[in-house]
């Protein structure tokens, strides 16, 4: 293991209060999210992150599953019990967040992937817990750090890279983590007040915005040229029939 994450060096140097003021780490475990939904059933936990250096059941959007090996990468949830924005807004904002942490060559693919050199780089995926006192939000990210060319899965290799791969150093993980809670902090911040400011730099970081794409909504295909995104109602397509239609992320992907 060439940087094993250590909780207290995450934290250091971050606010009191700031998001991940207290981190768990895990040497395995199934999903960090698993772990994260657990101790969102009480509000003092807003701000606290699970970290993993391996994951036997790492989940991505719908039936898909992370992949990663021992180390290889930073598997993360963050617990937001204080956190009132609607869940679209949160996931353009985490997005975001990372995009920025990561680097200026990091782009967003809706609705959940971060991509470098036009490859997968990282994978997003937020769920929500309701409970009797609060609405619990928890974002799970998995960032490719160590991976060489030959240990992605063949039916992935061509679709993934890793921070290591692109840099041609080996990344430092935990400084990593904290740039993008730093990053996510303050976007969560500005979105309070100023929604426009997300979807500006969203679209700014996009690699979808003025090209023709195909988006899967509940199986079907739908062609057209992206014109943007709405924070509510998700991904604009001008249809090729010269119709104007709204996918909302939950119910859609990009077709490959």
């Amino acid at each position: 293991m060439i940087d094993p994450l250590d909780p207290d060096r995450v934290s250091e140097q971050l606010p009191t209060q700031a998001l991940g003021h207290k981190a768990l780490v895990f040497d395995s475990t199934a999903s960090t999210n698993d772990i994260a939904a657990a101790y969102a059933c009480q509000v003092k936990h807003h701000g606290w992150i699970i970290l993993a250096e391996q994951q036997h059941q790492g989940r991505g959007r719908g039936s898909h599953q992370w992949l990663a090996g021992r180390g290889d990468s930073v598997l993360c949830s963050v617990i937001l019990t204080e956190c009132n924005l609607d869940t679209n807004l949160l996931s353009l904002c985490t997005a975001v967040a990372i995009a920025e942490a990561i680097g200026p060559q990091a782009r967003i693919k809706w609705p959940n992937d971060i991509l470098i050199q036009g490859r997968k780089l990282c994978g997003i995926l937020i769920e929500s817990r309701a409970f009797i006192t609060h609405t619990a939000h928890i974002i799970g990210l998995g960032i490719n750090c160590h991976q060489g060319p030959d240990d992605f899965p063949q039916e992935i290799c061509n679709q993934a890279t890793s921070l290591d791969i692109v840099t041609g150093t080996v990344t430092d993980r935990t400084a990593l983590i904290r740039r993008v809670l730093i990053s996510l902090e303050a976007w969560l911040a500005r979105a309070q007040s100023d929604g426009n400011a997300i979807v500006d730099q969203w679209s700014r970081l996009s690699v979808l915005l003025g090209h023709r794409v195909t988006v899967l909504y509940q199986g079907t295909p739908f062609a057209g040229h992206c014109l943007g995104i709405d924070p509510q109602h998700g991904l604009i397509l001008r249809l090729d029939s010269g119709a104007i239609r709204m996918f909302e992320a939950a119910h859609s992907s990009i077709a490959k």
